[in-house]
């Protein structure tokens, strides 16, 4: 198994010399981490919540100045077996690399609950809309905030 690199294999954005995962790359200011403590889960649960065909977006706008977007992925035993529950993890990691750097706000924190059967079961293409739209939903109140 190949160490882990220096910048850390849980960012989303792209890095110097090798090609992107997807034709979009994240600006320098807007980095994506990956969530990994339970707290950080809890906070994203008890705040905005959007439900799709495929999946669950659970949304806060963090308090502090950081501009990091960070994303948290979960999937429970309702989704099936470890294969299927690790399939589900990787949709939705690839969702949210084709669509965060576009539609997502800094200083935000997501989590994508999987849904029994939808996750695994769905077009590919109809999940990323769902996405668009979930996070459209989710910053309707400050998009109309920061307009004049």
């Amino acid at each position: 198994m190949t160490p882990p690199e220096e910048t850390g294999q849980s960012s989303i954005d792209c890095t110097p010399g090798e090609p992107p995962a997807v034709s979009v790359c994240l600006p320098a200011a807007s980095k994506v981490e990956t969530l990994k403590k339970r707290p950080d889960f809890l906070r994203a649960a008890s705040a905005r919540r959007q439900g799709t065909g495929s999946f669950m977006l659970q949304a806060r706008p963090r308090a502090d100045d950081n501009p990091t977007i960070r994303i948290g992925f979960t999937a429970s035993k309702k989704i099936g077996n470890a294969v299927a529950r690790n399939r589900a993890k990787r949709r939705m990691r690839e969702i949210a690399r084709a669509v965060l750097p576009i539609h997502a706000l800094a200083g935000w924190d997501y989590v994508l609950v999987a849904k029994p059967g939808a996750t695994i079961a769905r077009d590919f293409r109809d999940m990323l809309a769902d996405m668009e739209t979930a996070l459209r939903i989710v910053h309707r109140d400050v998009v109309k905030r920061e307009r004049p």
